[in-house]
């Protein structure tokens, strides 16, 4: 198999805390979505806004590197509420972002809304693409069409924007690989600045899984696994760096929130569903308006879920999701990170794998998935779970 071609790592350390704002307005449910999301109405909006101050003022708020608004569709809002967050962020958590991103949908973003983001200060645009094709688009209940697609990245390039990530999505039911390799194909045309690629999955309470479960459409593992390759070598040879199992980047712009969540740093989540990791603790808000603003009334957020972060845990979630990195982890730095923490029940398991052509290691301390392992990584992060245990004090040497 062909080889995955290395980014060259970026050290967390040098950011900072990210910030997620979950924005759950949609005009209408996609077929495949499972985020909390209500049809926007003004009395909710309203709220919203609201509410999102008053979840500020419980915020231990000190200087953000990145912010990320996603959804639902936060462009369905209209200027003046995009402002009013804007301004909102800014003026809590440090003025400015190093990479402040906000999400849109081809079919409600316009040129006024993408100046009045560009002259807050937000850096990149995402936009959810999906597919370049009517039929594929039908199929994933996507409201948008081609036409709106080709007009919304001309309205945000002329913009200003020079960051752009486009999601796509593939192994849709009925969709083969010439279909697929033609949505690459159109979206490397436009030229992004990164792309993400995401097989589609069968979320319980979504119109596809019920379609799934009545047995009117069904899952190819064989045809996810060739699309899988298909864009990993496609986007490769056409200059993006594959840098994690679903994303792609050209020099210079990957993700710097994402990257942040995937190595385990801070992150403050705000709006219903948000989750939280920070100060030692990680939780969610409940996805349900009216239950989140029940919560900041009381004075409380990230309650759903909410769990103490023990350094084993905060570990083993680095390299469950490190891995699933092209860069792969850095064990080292990472012993280093969590002095703590015993590994030696991990290289076993790390031994397998390599034997199993799933695994590679620089005999430096890092190692990297395969192209094999990256096919699986799901699962060989299942197993990893429970391995890394937390020495006794006494064995940390805390105690004698």
């Amino acid at each position: 198999m062909t080889e995955i071609r290395q980014p060259r790592p970026v050290s967390i350390d040098q950011h900072g805390p990210g910030l997620y704002l979950h924005v759950p307005f949609c005009a209408r449910s996609c077929d495949f979505c499972a985020f909390y999301q209500v049809v926007p109405h003004r009395d909710d909006i309203r709220r919203y806004l609201e509410n999102v101050g008053r979840e500020v003022s419980l915020c231990n708020t000190r200087k953000m590197a990145t912010c990320f608004v996603g959804g639902g569709t936060p462009s369905v809002l209209h200027e003046r509420d995009l402002e009013s967050l804007g301004r909102l962020l800014l003026d809590a958590f440090g003025g400015e972002f190093e990479e402040w991103t906000v999400e849109v949908a081809p079919g409600s973003v316009k040129p006024g809304k993408l100046r009045r983001l560009k002259d807050l200060g937000v850096t990149r645009i995402s936009m959810g693409v999906q597919s370049f094709q009517p039929g594929m688009l039908d199929a994933l209940g996507r409201p948008h069409s081609p036409k709106q697609i080709y007009r919304a990245f001309d309205w945000i390039r002329e913009s200003g924007f020079a960051n752009v990530n486009l999601d796509l999505m593939f192994a849709v039911p009925g969709q083969d690989a010439a279909q697929w390799r033609s949505d690459l194909e159109e979206a490397i045309r436009l030229k992004p600045d990164h792309l993400s690629t995401y097989c589609l999955t069968f979320e319980e309470d979504t119109a596809l899984y019920v379609r799934l479960s009545e047995g009117r459409i069904e899952r190819n593992e064989a045809t996810e696994t060739e699309l899988y390759l298909e864009t990993w070598r496609f986007l490769a040879a056409a200059g993006y760096a594959h840098y994690e199992v679903s994303n792609f980047a050209r020099p210079g712009h990957q993700c710097i929130h994402n990257l942040n969540t995937w190595r385990m740093g801070d992150w403050i989540g705000l709006g219903p569903a948000a989750a939280s990791q920070q100060d030692g603790w990680r939780g969610a808000n409940p996805p349900d308006l009216e239950a989140w603003s029940a919560d900041l009334a009381g004075g409380l957020r990230g309650q759903s879920g909410r769990e103490g972060l023990s350094p084993g845990l905060l570990a083993e979630d680095a390299i469950v999701f490190g891995l699933r990195l092209s860069e792969g982890v850095d064990l080292a730095a990472l012993e280093r990170r969590f002095p703590g923490i015993c590994f030696e029940p991990l290289r076993p398991f790390m031994k397998r794998l390599e034997d199993d052509g799933l695994l590679v290691s620089d005999g430096k301390g890092r190692v990297r998935l395969t192209e094999s392992g990256l096919l699986i990584c799901d699962a060989i992060g299942a197993e990893i779970m429970g391995l890394v245990p937390e020495r006794t004090l006494v064995e940390a040497g805390v105690m004698k």
